[in-house]
C-alpha cells in the first residue's frame, strides 16, 4: 500500500513539474501563433541603481610627468659609421663596411669546411665560410686558411671603366 502511495506522488510531482503557471495539463494552443509579430512593449519604469560604477570610483591615472624606471641613467654612445660606408639597400650589415675594416678575430677549422669569426668596426661579430660576400664592394670570401681568410673583390675603375680585380687577405692576429 506505501509503495502504491509514493509511486502515485512521485508521478503527480513529474506531471505537475511539466506545467507552466497558468497551464492545467492538457496543452493549448500555442501562442506565438494567436499574436503574430506582436511589438515588444517597453519596460513601464526604467530600472534605477543606486550602485555606481567602477570607473567613477577608481581615478584616472596619469603618469605622463613620471620618469621611466626601466629606462638607464647613462645612455650608452653608439658610434655611427661614415655617410659612405653606409649598406646599400637589400645588402646585409656585413656588407656595409670596405673589407680592410674588419678585423679576425678567430678560425675555426672544420673537417668539411673552415669558418671565420670577424669583427667590423663597431664591434659587431659575424661567423663566415667560403663563398658568402664581404664588404661594399661586393667581394666574395674564396679562401679560409687556419691562419688568414681571402677575399676576392670585382670593381669598376672610375677613370677608365674597366673591371679590375683584386685579393684582400685578413690574416690572424699573432699570439704574443
Amino acid at each position: 500500500m506505501s509503495l502504491l502511495l509514493l509511486a502515485a506522488a512521485a508521478s503527480l510531482a513529474l506531471a505537475s513539474a511539466g506545467c507552466k503557471k497558468g497551464e492545467e495539463g492538457a496543452p493549448s494552443e500555442p501562442k506565438a501563433a494567436s499574436q503574430p509579430d506582436a511589438p515588444a512593449k517597453p519596460p513601464v519604469q526604467a530600472q534605477a541603481s543606486s550602485a555606481k560604477t567602477v570607473a567613477s570610483l577608481t581615478p584616472a591615472l596619469d603618469f605622463s610627468g613620471r620618469k621611466d624606471p626601466f629606462k638607464p641613467f647613462i645612455e650608452p654612445k653608439v658610434e655611427k659609421p661614415a655617410a659612405g660606408s653606409l649598406p646599400a639597400a637589400g645588402a646585409l650589415p656585413i656588407q656595409g663596411y670596405t673589407v680592410e675594416q674588419f678585423r679576425v678575430s678567430g678560425i675555426i677549422a672544420g673537417f668539411k669546411e673552415n669558418k671565420a669569426l670577424i669583427v667590423d668596426p663597431t664591434g659587431k661579430g659575424y661567423v663566415v665560410k667560403a663563398g658568402m660576400r664581404i664588404g661594399n664592394n661586393n667581394g666574395v670570401i674564396t679562401k679560409i686558411t687556419p691562419s688568414f681568410l681571402e677575399v676576392a673583390e670585382r670593381s669598376r675603375d672610375d677613370v677608365t671603366g674597366k673591371m679590375t680585380r683584386r685579393t684582400v687577405k685578413l690574416a690572424l692576429p699573432k699570439k704574443n
